[in-house]
Formats: C-alpha cells, structure tokens, sequence
C-alpha cells in the first residue's frame, strides 16, 4: 500500500484535500437548498416528520461548515507551539460536527416526535411532501455518490475495497459526509412512509414515529463518527498491513540488523509519523549509523507521499 501511494503522490493524484473541499462544499449546497424545501414543506404541511426532517437537513448544513472548518485549520503548518502541525485538529472539528449532529437533529426531531404523538397535528397538502422528499432524495443522492466516488478511489490506490478503507480512512470530512448523505437518504424514505401511513389511515401516529425513527438514525450516525473522530484524536496507529510494510523497508537498509518498537501514528488526515527503535550492526562506527538512519528517514518518505515524519533511533539510546 506504501508503494501505492507513492505513485499516486507522483502522479499528482494525493494528497486529496482539495478532492475533500469539493465534496464538502456540494454536500453542502445541497443540503441548505434541502434544508429550505423542507422548512417551507413542513410549515406548509403540518407534518412532524417533514419538520424533523428540515431539521436534519440545517444540522448537515452546519456540520458541513464545521468540516470546511476541520480542513482549514487541520491544514495549518507545523509552529513552535505545535511542532507535529495541526492535523489532528481536523478531528477535534469533525468531532464537534458529529455532536452538532444529535444536539440539532437528534433532540429536535425526538422532541418533534414525542409532541406529535401527544398532541396530535393533522398533515395537509400531501402532494408538496412528497414532492419535496423526492427531489430531496434526488439531490441528497448527487452528494452521496460524490463522497462515494472519492472514497472509492482513494480505496483503489490503497488497494482496499470500499467499506474497508470507509472504517479505514483518515479522511474525517469523506467519511462525515458519506455518512450524513446517507443517513439523509434514509430519512427521506422514513419521512415518505410516515407521511403516507399518515395520509392511508388517518392517524397521525406513522408522522410522529417516524419523526422519531428519523432522531434515532441520526443519534447512531453521530454516536459512530464520534466515535471515529476519538480514536484519531488519541492518537490512532495504522493499519497492520501498513504497518508491517514500514518495517519491511527499514528492516531492508544497509547497516540495519532489526527493527524493535515500532510506533505509527496519524498525525492528521493522510499524514503518519513513524516512530522506531533500530538494531543497528555492531561494526558500524557513530557517523555511519547516524547516516544509516538518516538514509531510512528518507527512504521511508520517498516511498510514501503519507509519510510527513520519522523518527529512527538505535535502540539502547
């Protein structure tokens, strides 16, 4: 996989924040013209399960203006006060979207929810819903296969299939966006069945459940990229694949007997530090080794663009 990327950062295809950037921004164009459909559906309709989705859609709005912001200061250069850089910075903003995701959508469409069970709405103007969630799904859609295709092919420069390098990725803005785009789509459909249950018995209660349903998929959406966003913030190491192919290629320098603990890390999206302990050969004099490990640094970083530092150092230092 390191050998991978290192042909795609040569032939210009990593690194692929600006690929990020654009899926972020048609994710959110999308969603703000969603958003605005659904407010005027649902003050037009009466319907709890328009409503919450309406405020779905501004919560994805919002997160994706938070992502935009992950990018911006995750893309920050290294300082003295930060001398790794800024990377996980990324994922301290994706975190904060990923919670926006149940304060704004999750508690609003529940709340919606509870309240139209207890004090039942009666929807009108059945056709503007639906044609509302159609053209919603339509366009939530486009966003989704954007995320898609971009994910998609960074998996085939890794040599991974999809989902795998989806839980994989260190990405957190394709995979938020992967997954709101997703979770949007869903609720258009819930919000089209509890609309239309609504419509074919005359009971209120299909809205307002699946204005519920609608809060608990984002509850668990949330709950995962949370989730997600933690381990890289704690410091995340590779996967072993990767791994196992960083200490093949220092194993294989002159003058290098062994490789011992071996640390790599994310230090934002796309962006390592490799971190050993080296056995080096006991015949080797000081400025030999320090040259024998200054050789592995830059083969490591020659053969991948992810690489952004390494450390060597021979153990017993």
């Amino acid at each position: 996989m390191i050998m991978a990327a290192s042909r795609a950062g040569r032939e210009g295809i990593l690194p692929m924040e600006a690929e990020s950037r654009r899926t972020v921004v048609v994710a959110m164009a999308a969603n703000f013209g969603v958003a605005i459909a659904k407010l005027v559906a649902a003050s037009v309709t009466g319907s709890s399960a328009m409503l919450a989705e309406a405020f779905h859609a501004v919560a994805d709005t919002g997160n994706e203006a938070l992502l935009l912001v992950a990018q911006w200061r995750g893309g920050k250069p290294a300082d003295e006060r930060h001398p790794l850089g800024h990377g996980r910075e990324a994922y301290f903003w994706a975190l904060i979207a990923s919670l926006a995701v149940f304060v704004t959508g999750a508690l609003l469409s529940l709340r919606q929810g509870i309240n139209q069970l207890m004090n039942p709405v009666e929807t009108a103007h059945f056709p503007v819903a639906y044609i509302v969630l159609v053209v919603s799904f339509g366009l939530d859609g486009m966003s989704l296969f954007r995320a898609y295709r971009q994910i998609k092919g960074e998996a085939a420069i890794l040599r991974r299939d999809f989902f795998e390098h989806f839980e994989l990725t260190s990405d957190p803005v394709a995979r938020a966006v992967f997954a709101e785009d997703t979770a949007a789509l869903a609720g258009n459909l819930i919000a089209l069945s509890g609309i239309a249950l609504h419509q074919a018995t005359g009971s209120t209660v299909p809205d307002g459940v699946a204005a519920i349903l609608i809060a608990m998929l984002l509850a668990y959406v949330a709950f995962e990229l949370a989730k997600r966003n933690r381990d890289f913030i704690i410091g995340q190491q590779v996967a072993a694949p990767l791994k196992a192919t960083v200490r093949e290629i220092i194993a294989a320098q002159p003058g290098i007997v062994a490789v011992g603990e071996l640390l790599v890390t994310f230090l934002g999206p796309r962006r390592v530090w490799v971190v050993a302990r080296i056995d080096i050969d006991d015949g080797m004099s000081g400025a030999q080794v320090k040259e024998a490990l200054r050789a592995a640094e830059d083969e490591l970083k020659r053969r991948s663009p992810y690489i952004a530092r390494a450390y060597l150092m021979p153990s017993g230092v």
